[in-house]
């Protein structure tokens, strides 16, 4: 397995749409594998394909964080979502050293594929883990936290923000080879 390159805040890759996953083979299997082997190393919750290069609709979240209970959601959709919010406070892997408060539905329901196209759902998830799916599912429609957050936070923030779209081009010589065959 190989580990993929975080991709940062200011890559337009992270700002686009995902595209849906038509092909379920081994190609999408062994990059699974990869997004789950990075997603740990960085000692992350979850990640969502362009945070690692790839504009496909693919996530990989462990709310345990220990590798023992890691979802795979390909094509995921929100079937409901709870009236009830919750502020937390989140971090990104795309955001290094960023936290800020985020308000998200306190409970929310998640139709998907795992990465051999069997169908499933998940049922009112609470807390990390619907925390997760609705970060996780914003990376694929191309918004992030900070889109959470009012305008006056983000402007207070602008000099760590152009500090982590720097880390993009200072990490040029990182490719994005994978081990799986494209």
């Amino acid at each position: 397995m190989a580990m993929l390159n975080i991709h940062y805040y200011g890559d337009t890759i992270l700002r686009k749409k995902a595209q849906p996953v038509t092909v379920f083979d081994e190609q999408l299997k062994c990059f699974v594998e990869e997004m789950k082997e990075t997603m740990r190393e960085h000692d992350g919750v979850g990640l969502a394909a362009p945070q690692v290069g790839r504009s496909i609709r693919c996530v990989v979240i462990d709310p345990s964080k220990e590798g023992n209970q890691t979802f795979v959601l390909i094509n995921p959709e929100f079937t409901s979502v709870s009236d009830e919010t919750i502020v937390h406070e989140e971090g990104c892997l795309s955001f290094p050293d960023l936290h800020v408060d985020v308000t998200r539905h306190a409970s929310v329901s998640v139709k998907a594929f795992d990465e051999t196209g069997r169908a499933y759902v998940i049922e009112n998830a609470v807390e990390l883990l619907a925390r997760a799916l609705q970060h996780e599912i914003d990376h694929l429609n191309g918004l992030f936290l900070i889109d959470h957050i009012s305008l006056l936070q983000r402007k207070m923030l602008k000099g760590k923000l152009k500090k982590i779209s720097e880390l993009n081009f200072s990490e040029t010589e990182l490719s994005d080879a994978t081990a799986c065959a494209r």
